[in-house]
């Protein structure tokens, strides 16, 4: 398997998940806070919205579908 088919598989199958789930969301680690002697730990929390699993979809099957150019 080649770079470009493996990238395309990746690409199919988050686009799958996310449309399946109509969404994902995550958190990660904030940035942390101290304040007058005060630890206070944060979050970030983030979405990755159903048209863009449908684009990740979309993308990876042109992939599949594009021929190299000859040169």
């Amino acid at each position: 398997m080649n770079t470009k088919t493996i990238v395309a598989a990746i690409l199919i199958t988050l686009g799958i998940v996310v449309l399946a789930y109509s969404g994902l969301s995550f958190t990660t680690p904030g940035k942390d806070i101290d304040f007058l002697g005060m630890h206070i730990a944060t979050t970030d929390n983030h979405f990755i919205p159903p048209v863009a699993g449908a684009f990740m979809l979309v993308g990876g099957i042109v992939l599949l579908l594009v021929k190299p150019k000859s040169v």
